[in-house]
């Protein structure tokens, strides 16, 4: 057993008891026990989040409204076509209804 163990909320210093107070005592334990001393960075919530936007993004997109979801997220028409780019890649690369290509194996002549 530790003194680490031992501490209580009470035992710590302004700033650490904000944390604590924060996260719980347990996970306060469990991150002096694991980064003591050291600076860590904790992301912004936009920076976590931002695949999930741009998934969401994606699927909302229609093919003409860029403008819309720029608004709609508060990014700029750019940043929404360059998270798109994968989808309209795709759109082309796709072939078109009851078009046929050469590797299809059920194609009757």
């Amino acid at each position: 057993m530790s003194l680490l163990d031992n501490l209580e909320i009470k035992d710590l210093s302004a700033d650490q008891r904000e944390l604590a107070e924060c996260i719980g005592m347990e996970a306060y334990k469990k991150l002096v026990k694991n980064y003591a001393g050291s600076c860590i960075y904790v992301c912004k919530p936009d920076t976590i989040t931002a695949n999930l936007r741009n998934e969401e993004i994606r699927r909302k997109f229609n093919g003409y409204n860029y403008s819309e979801l720029a608004l709609e997220y508060n990014l700029a028409e750019v940043s929404i076509r360059r998270i798109v780019a994968p989808v309209i890649a795709e759109v082309k690369a796709a072939p078109l209804p009851g078009q046929v290509t050469f590797w299809d194996s059920d194609m009757k002549i």
